[in-house]
């Protein structure tokens, strides 16, 4: 009874939730309103305290006698309430708090990004106690300006350093908050104090100036109105011979100073050029600062802010909470075998040890000197035969380690459950943009990888070996690791049964073409759309790339995230693409070149993009995986396969084919094989996981893919000039003059969505400026000059 007792006591303990301090809207609002209203009153008992504090003297403490009335405006609670902050408080300075409590009531009730709150605090408490130090300089009698606080602190300072001392040490606090808070600098002073002698020195200068213009103007008016008055015709005709005299001396002078103007004028404008775009910069640079700090960073994930992520309860643990039991039986009768084995050959063994891992057992031997490491790899199946065990491989030398390796089945291997690997620490703590948790190693670790520094994957295997199962674990430690708004996946299922799980979560993770029902896509030809759209969506990210100068997407949602790009411009936030494809053998079969080229361009060139690949095939055939798919995929997943042929396939190298299945497999990254048990997570539990998230807020729909026309899409609507878009000569003139036919162009030149773009690109291709559609490859254009589309149009203009 005791035990059930304690048994249920400890499930009681595990079911319990995390209680979530996060404040709702409403609570927000109250807590703010409150807040507000508290530091008014606060304000009004300071305000009135310095006028009634004498008065109200000796009501301090009696808050209990409702009798008595102070003469506060806030009666006995303000009068003890400013006797606390004021009085015994920090003096004057204690306005700054009832300041901070309204601004704190104001943030929380407009719900404001508290980071510039905690500053506002930070400085202004500092700013208190400054002021009431400063006022004890002057306060003998501890009065009200410092307080007792003040008055403490400044005689605690003099009688350690002295009154000079004291007075170096508060202007080197102040120094310390015009510098680091003002941001004042000698230079912003003294160039503030010129700028305001010369303000002044000027409006001097222009009065002065303006009455003696005027003064000279009026003499000048009266003496000529003198000599017209005295002879008219005599004064017109010396006019008008001064006036032509003037003109004849002033001439070449003004053709010299033309034939200046336009010899500089381009170097004029060269540097003008210069100096605005680094005015803009500066400008772009102090708006976004501004943005930040009012309010904070881009988060992508706001529209979701209230997400859970799955919770570990909904993982199995099927090693029932118990590690790796080691048999000391077994291994000493395996390592005798080992041992008698290679003795019988005449090799001498001058080490041995085990390292116990939950499906094979590493043994690792040291030969004794003068033998050849590859007698000892010969005796592969001799070592086998002695231990009646299959799925032995023997790795000779082990790299860095000086020892020869010899992986033995163990005879009562243990699952590797996915929860032991997604509760592990170097999981949870694992600092990656796509982080894979795949197994354990053989000694037993958790082996987590980074899919962006992959960047793509090709995983391989018989029917039957794990290789769905590898999968899933995949794309389980993404969804506990990854928000919605962070990741997105593009599943390809011919199998059509393998993937359909994960179409509860279509509004969370998955993207899709537009117009398509089904995120998840079984039809080879979607597939081959789905590669093309992915091809432009690659193509339009590059040219975010190129306008915002990053290098990587990584760098291009930092600077997102600090709000120093315009969304106005087109730019965004990109989450990553996980393109998985669960069995390529299928689609080579049926699409062949029409999948493999946009594949191929895809690991080429979509890793900077944050595009990564995982592709999945049971046939590792040569003509499956061909060699230009595997120059691009250098992470590769091997399970047990049938044959040394596929095992090089896929690995370049012998081993996958003397694993023991059921999840064993070896993984390299271009450069050493290692041995993993895949991480076990059963079809039950991918359907709770994605229940549980499919059950919370999502998107409104999936996120789309830019649209794809095929090359039966043609273009025999819209061929009639008056079915033209408004913006079709526009648009043509920005082709002209950029020499590429492409719909992302046009869409952020001129702020298009891509359905308008696309059709601007089938008017254009009727008009004969453009050439036909080539794939993912920008169209042709055929108007070398904006003079000859000018002339293109207007000769279909006079043919009208």
């Amino acid at each position: 009874m005791a035990k059930r007792k304690a048994s249920t006591s400890k499930k009681k303990k595990t079911s319990r939730k995390k209680v979530s301090l996060a404040l709702s809207k409403q609570q927000k609002i109250l807590l703010g309103s409150f807040l507000f209203f508290l530091g008014l009153a606060l304000i009004f008992s300071f305000v009135s305290y310095f006028f009634s504090w004498q008065a109200d003297q000796s009501m301090v403490g009696e808050l209990g006698e409702r009798e008595l009335q102070a003469e506060n405006w806030l009666n006995k609670f303000g009068n003890n309430v400013a006797h606390f902050f004021v009085y015994n408080g920090f003096g004057i300075g204690a306005f700054i708090i009832a300041f901070l409590v309204t601004l704190t009531g104001i943030y929380y009730f407009f719900d404001y990004a508290k980071k510039q709150l905690l500053r506002f605090w930070f400085w202004g408490l500092l700013v208190m106690v400054w002021l009431s130090v400063f006022f004890g300089f002057f306060d003998k009698t501890r009065n009200l300006f410092s307080g007792v606080m003040g008055y403490e602190i400044n005689d605690f300072l003099q009688d350690y350093l002295g009154l000079i001392g004291t007075i170096l040490i508060m202007a080197f606090l102040a120094i310390v908050y015009l510098v680091v808070r003002l941001k004042m600098t000698p230079e912003k002073v003294g160039d503030a104090l010129k700028r305001t002698k010369e303000d002044i020195a000027a409006d001097f200068v222009s009065e002065s100036d303006s009455e003696s213009e005027q003064v000279e103007q009026t003499d000048y008016e009266k003496t000529v109105i003198d000599e017209v008055v005295e002879s008219p015709e005599e004064s017109v005709v010396d006019l008008s011979s001064q006036l032509e005299e003037e003109e004849e001396v002033a001439e070449p002078f003004l053709k010299a100073n033309d034939s200046d103007d336009s010899a500089g004028k381009p170097e004029v404008e060269v540097a003008m050029e210069v100096a605005r775009a680094e005015e803009e910069e500066i400008l772009d640079e102090n708006l976004s600062k501004k943005l930040v700090e009012d309010f904070g960073e881009f988060d992508p994930t706001l529209e979701l802010s209230n997400y859970k992520f799955p919770t570990i309860e909904l993982l199995k643990d099927y090693t029932g909470g118990q590690g790796i039991t080691i048999n000391q039986e077994e291994l000493e009768e395996n390592k005798n075998r080992i041992v008698n084995t290679l003795s019988n050959y005449k090799i001498g063994i001058a080490n041995i040890k085990a390292t116990v891992g939950p499906t094979v057992t590493l043994y690792e031997i040291v030969p004794e000197a003068g033998i050849r490491i590859s007698k000892i790899k010969n005796l592969e199946d001799d070592i086998a035969l002695s231990l009646s065990a299959l799925g032995i491989r023997i790795i000779a030398p082990i790299p860095g380690r000086g020892t020869i390796g010899i992986e033995v089945p163990n005879k009562k291997p243990r699952i590797v459950s996915m929860r032991s690997v997604i509760a592990s620490p170097k999981f949870q703590n694992a600092e990656m943009e796509l982080p894979l948790s795949l197994g354990k190693t053989i000694s037993n670790e958790t082996f987590v990888v980074d899919l962006a520094k992959m960047p793509h994957l090709l995983m391989a295997g018989a029917t039957g070996q794990g290789k769905s199962v590898g999968l899933n674990a995949i794309l389980a430690s993404l969804l506990y690791k990854k928000h919605p708004a962070e990741v997105k996946f593009v599943l390809v299922d011919p199998k059509k049964v393998e993937l359909t799980l994960f179409n509860k979560i279509e509004r969370h993770y998955l993207a899709k073409l537009p117009d398509t029902e089904e995120a998840i896509i079984t039809d080879t030809n979607k597939v081959i759309n789905t590669l093309n759209s992915l091809c432009i969506e690659m193509d339009e990210r590059y040219d975010l790339l190129k306008d915002a100068m990053c290098r990587n997407i990584k760098e291009y949602n930092a600077k997102f995230k600090k709000r120093k790009l315009n969304p106005n411009d087109g730019h965004r936030y990109l989450p990553y693409i996980v393109l998985v494809i669960d069995e390529f053998a299928d689609l080579i079969m049926t699409a062949g070149k029409e999948v493999e080229t946009p594949i191929a361009r895809l690991a080429q060139l979509a890793r900077a993009i944050g595009i990564h690949l995982i592709i999945a095939t049971q046939r590792p055939s040569v003509n499956v995986i061909t060699g230009l798919i595997k120059a691009n995929f250098p992470a590769r997943i091997a399970f047990r396969v049938t044959s040394k042929i596929d095992s090089r396939t896929i690995l370049d190298s012998a081993g996958a084919d003397q694993l023991i299945g059921r999840g064993d497999m070896l993984y390299t990254q271009g450069n050493d094989l290692t041995r993993l048990q895949c991480a076990f997570v059963d079809t039950p539990e991918v359907a709770e996981i994605v229940d549980y998230i499919g059950s919370q807020k999502a998107y409104a729909s999936a996120h789309m893919l830019p649209e794809y026309v095929g090359e039966e899409g043609g273009t025999n609507l819209d061929i009639s000039v008056e079915e033209r878009d408004q913006l079709f000569r526009e648009a043509a003139e920005v082709l002209v003059i950029a020499q590429q036919g492409s719909a992302s162009l046009l869409q952020r030149k001129l702020k298009l969505g891509y359905n308008r773009a696309g059709r601007i690109i089938d008017q254009l291709e009727a008009a004969g400026v453009v050439g036909p559609f080539e794939g993912s490859k920008a169209r042709q254009v055929l108007v070398p000059s904006i003079d000859a589309l000018n002339q293109l149009l207007d000769n279909e203009s006079n043919d009208l």
